[in-house]
């Protein structure tokens, strides 16, 4: 079976840089500490260990973002949103991601997931719905704040990164119940 398009294949190219981790890999099975524990699959719901490299000179604030297009939902699922990292981070520590940030660096902030809640929530895919992709991207930013709020959506996030995405980095792993 082919792999279903990215949802990234659908916006404007562009330039790519490096994104590794110590907890996820590119088609490598979640390991429990990103599942969910607050839906009832076992995990902890803790952010994966991100660094990057290689990002263009004129970056001037990251983001970073887990998104599922597998969910049953017609739109995916954010499963975490961080914007306005400045470009002094280029890591971020395992569990960076707690409903406080508290791992986050100084100006970054977190959006509320499709969840409703802040930070980092694991995988949870519906039992027997296969394989789904968790897919972490680290955006290179030519502004170095975006014009929103904590109280706006992922996908109005998305919105607003757009035309500002100087370059992306993406890790995949994938997760599914059986």
């Amino acid at each position: 079976m082919p792999q279903p398009p990215s949802p990234y294949d659908f916006l404007p190219a562009v330039a790519s840089f490096e994104v590794r981790s110590d907890d996820v890999a590119d088609g490598q099975t979640l390991s429990m500490p990103q599942v969910s524990g607050i839906f009832g699959a076992g995990g902890e719901d803790r952010s994966p260990h991100l660094a990057w490299s290689g990002a263009p000179a004129r970056t001037q604030s990251y983001a970073v973002t887990c998104f599922d297009p597998d969910a049953p939902t017609g739109s995916g699922f954010w499963h975490w949103v961080v914007y306005d990292i400045p470009t002094s981070c280029a890591e971020l520590a395992p569990g960076a991601g707690d409903a406080e940030g508290s791992g986050l660096p100084a100006g970054a902030k977190q959006l509320r997931n499709d969840a409703g809640m802040y930070g980092y929530l694991g995988s949870a895919p519906p039992a027997g719905h296969g394989p789904h992709r968790y897919m972490f991207a680290v955006h290179a930013l030519s502004v170095d704040a975006l014009p929103i709020d904590e109280n706006v959506s992922p996908a109005i996030c998305g919105f607003n990164m757009f035309g500002t995405t100087l370059a992306r980095a993406l890790i995949t792993p994938i997760y599914e119940q059986g």
